[in-house]
Formats: C-alpha cells, structure tokens, sequence
C-alpha cells in the first residue's frame, strides 16, 4: 500500500540536571563544590533513505522521542549525553508544521540530513557557582526542558514531467510505453490509485524522469475525490502533459477537459499553469479518416497552440506519434532551471529557554529563612525596592518563580525573617 502523508509526534531529550555536590576526602580541609553538569538531550533528525519510496512505517508509529541527557555526578562527572534519534525518510519528503501547515524543511537536494528538533543543554554544576563571597554554592543549574511538536509529512514525487488528466485516458499506457515503469492498466475509471514515476531513455544521456499522476476530476483542488493527494504529486514537476481522450471513446469532449484541469491546477496553486506545458491526444489510431485532423486536433491546435501548448497526436498503443512527443518534452525541459523543485521553510521554531537560575531556600539556625543564588542576585541587580513600581515586580517575582511556595514548604510562619544578600524582610501574608 502506497502511503503519502503521515501526522507524527516528534520530541528531543531535555537536558540532564547539574549537580550539588561537595569534596569530602581526608587530608582536604576545604575541598569546595564538585557538583558537575548534566548531559546535552538528544535531538530529533530527519534523514534521506534511498530504499524507502513510502510513509507506510508512519502509520504504525507515530510517536518518535529522543534520549534526555543524564543528571551530572559528583566529582565533577559530567553526565551522558542522549543519544540523537534519526527519522528516515524518503526523498521528497515535506515536514510541515501540523498547527500552521507551514514547511519546516524538505528532504530534497542536496537536503539528507537534517536537525528539526534540538535537545536541552545540560544544566551546571554547583563547582560553577562558587565565588569569593559564595564558596559553598548549594544549587545546581536545571537542565533546558525538550522541544516537542506534532508535525505532518507529505511525500512529493520527484519527477521532470507530469502526466496529468481524467481518469482512463491512457496515461499509465503510455508511460508504460515510453519508460521501465509497470503501472497496473485496466479499462475501468481510477485504475491508478498511486502515483508511477519511470525513467524515459532516449539515448546518448538524454532523457528524463516522468511520473503519471492520478486521474484528476472536477473539483480536484477543493478536494473532491482524492484531489490534494494527487495535486501535491504535481508541484515538483516542470513539463505537465495534459493527455486527453482524442477519440472520445467515452463521450467526453477533450478540449473541455483541458480546461476543467487547468482550472483545477490553477485553484490549487497558480504557478502550475506557468510551467510549460504540451498536449497529448492519446487513442488517435481509433479515429477514422480525416476525423481527426479536421475534428477534434484541429480544435485543439486553434484552443491551446496560441498560448503556446503545442498538441501531439498519438496512440500510445502503437507508439505512433510518442517518440515526436518525447523530444519536444525534452527541449522544453532545456528552457527551464534544471535544479531541483525545493519547498523553502517557512517556519522556525521559537525555543524559549525557560531554565531557571539556581537558587536555595533553607533555615538558618537563628530562625531566619536564607534564600540565595544567582537567579536572587540577578533579580536585586535590575530591581529599585525604593521605587512602588520596583516593589511590586519584586513581589510578583517572589510569587511567580515559586519562591513564596518554597518558603511555605520550608515551614515558614507569619512575622518569620526572610533574608536575600543585604536585604531582610517580614513574611505576611
């Protein structure tokens, strides 16, 4: 079963804690803080893999988490870092954001490899913090919580020319005709469920990838049918081929059809009519006697030749007229940018590091309740108490970092001294 889209849960590793520690070996008098610092989290990345033209494995998994870093040591052991965990992922893949449906990257190119979610730094030591005025440091640096988003895969065929039309108008015979691709073929509406990608060799290094899309039908780009799934196949190709029913074995007028699926593509997105594009009337050799070029090829030409889709009478039955086709694709090809068709990001993600500074709350033996650290001493840089505006950040502070909570825990009572460096104050509530 052919899978083109997937929606999966992706996470890195958070950061390992640093650790509060203290030397205590005989004949060391004052060894001071050891605590070391946590390990890095893994980070999530997505990689090309050139066995695998599917998202099938996505459907069975769906949630994809990296390795947390571990906590630091004692003795300044730093902790291990967790292991990255790699997304394969065949080429052509698109990940877009799930929320906003924006490109965070595409597996195409030169693009293997690539690093989407990063995991959390480690958190420091307490052996950081020691300082002249502060050499026993009794706090440790948090590590950087993960990354975490849901995010939606998309698998856009890579291929020069696209065959595009109604169901049953012969495309997956002729690309069965002109390349080494083997499309089920059937005489009944929607025998291509899956888009076929061939390689069409016409000698001395020339030649090109193309893939026959799905029979597209009125409504495609609102997304009647399978519109989209087929639709989104079209965007990385370069040359579209309308191929249309000259016979009308079915009753369909084709040059109405040309015009329902350019409809289509330009709904869908308006640079897909820019692309050069040619028409192939496909099942001409069941057309009899001058029906053809007076009839329904004679309309075409006068419909679409001037704005410049030249139309091509075949029968990809009997290969009359597909070699004529071919080489003009081919010279069309070499009007346009051989580059690869690549979907620029759109969207970064914006990582908040809301690690907090270290900072201890304790009991001192004359009752008075101690908090420190540098996330303190940062605060009472920036801050004027003097000032009310000062003053009330400077509650809010106290509040919102857990702080109050903390000193609650530590069994602090009303009228209880709370001291912070030079600053001393009554607990109330």
């Amino acid at each position: 079963m052919f899978a083109d889209s997937a929606k999966i849960f992706i996470k890195s590793g958070k950061g390992g804690d640093g650790h509060v520690s203290f030397r205590r070996e005989l004949y060391v008098p004052a060894g001071g803080p050891d605590g070391g610092d946590g390990g890095k989290g893994g980070d999530i990345i997505f990689q090309v893999d050139e066995g695998l033209n599917t998202l099938m494995d996505f459907r069975h998994v769906r949630k994809y988490v990296a390795q947390s870093g571990e906590e630091g040591g004692k003795r300044r052991c730093h902790g291990a870092n967790g292991s990255d965990l790699v997304i394969k992922v065949p080429e052509g893949t698109v990940i877009k954001d799930f929320e906003s449906g924006k490109v965070i990257a595409d597996m195409s190119g030169e693009n293997r490899r690539k690093v989407i979610l990063k995991g959390g730094k480690g958190g420091l030591g307490n052996m950081h913090y020691a300082t002249s005025t502060m050499q026993a440091p009794k706090y440790a640096q948090p590590g950087q919580p993960s990354q975490e988003l849901w995010v939606k895969l998309e698998l856009k065929v890579i291929a020069d020319v696209g065959l595009v039309g109604f169901p049953n108008v012969g495309k997956s015979t002729l690309l069965s005709v002109v390349s080494n691709a083997r499309p089920q073929i059937a005489n009944y509406h929607f025998t291509t469920l899956n888009p076929h990608l061939g390689v069409v060799d016409l000698g001395g290094g020339a030649g090109f990838v193309m893939a026959d899309i799905p029979g597209l039908i009125e409504g495609a780009s609102e997304g009647v049918g399978l519109g989209h799934a087929f639709l989104k196949h079209i965007e990385r190709t370069k040359v579209l081929i309308h191929v249309v029913d000259g016979a009308s074995v079915e009753g369909r007028d084709p040059v109405e059809d040309i015009k329902t699926i350019l409809k289509e593509l330009e709904a869908y997105n308006p640079e897909l009519v820019k692309r050069p594009q040619v028409i192939a009337a496909n099942k001409m050799d069941a057309v009899y006697g001058d029906e053809g070029e007076d009839g329904i090829l004679k309309r075409l030409r006068q419909e679409f030749e001037p704005l410049g889709m030249k139309v091509f009478a075949l029968s990809a039955v009997s290969g009359k007229g597909v070699k004529e086709l071919l080489y003009h694709v081919n010279e069309l090809l070499k009007t346009v940018d051989d580059a690869p068709i690549i979907f620029e990001p759109e969207f970064e993600l914006e990582f908040q590091d809301d690690r907090s500074l270290p900072y201890t709350v304790e009991k001192a033996e004359n009752g008075v309740y101690v908090v420190e650290g540098p996330r303190i001493e940062k605060m009472l840089g920036y801050t004027n108490l003097e000032s009310e505006k000062g003053f009330d950040f400077f509650q809010k502070f106290l509040k919102n970092t857990g702080i109050l909570a903390d000193l609650e825990k530590a069994g602090i009572e009303e009228g209880d001294t709370v001291r912070m460096y030079g600053l001393e104050f009554d607990y109330y509530k």
